[in-house]
């Protein structure tokens, strides 16, 4: 139990450190936006790698990472919290377009980034 609740404090601590520097990388390609780009992108590209990840370790017999992976570094990395904040910040400033467009794009995009990422496992494992 507590070498689990480890690998999943190292990998959250890893995924928390790669949204931030993923958020940097987006900052300095993209310049400041006031549509919240960065957190988006983690969103999705987070949920493709766990698709990824899920058929891999499945097959792989790699389930034992999942802690490490799935709970700790992609719960580190995709950044559902900061979404909610990001939504509300753009409902406040009255931007609600925006904010729909936001949430419809993050969730559906995640949905189909996980997706993708199951289906591009499953077809280079098979």
């Amino acid at each position: 139990m507590l070498s689990t609740l480890s690998f999943v404090a190292l990998g959250g601590a890893l995924g928390a450190s790669l949204r931030w520097l993923w958020g940097v990388g987006v900052l300095r390609l993209l310049g400041p936006s006031q549509f919240p780009v960065a957190v988006m992108g983690a969103n999705i590209l987070g949920s493709f790698l766990m698709g990824l990840f899920v058929v891999v370790a499945a097959q792989r017999g790699l389930t034992h990472l999942s802690p490490f992976v799935m709970t700790g570094l992609l719960g580190g990395f995709t950044t559902f919290s900061a979404f909610s904040l990001e939504t509300m910040t753009l409902i406040e400033r009255g931007q609600i377009t925006s904010a729909l467009i936001y949430v419809a794009l993050s969730v559906g995009c995640s949905i189909a980034g996980l997706a993708l990422g199951l289906l591009v496992a499953r077809s280079v494992m098979t």
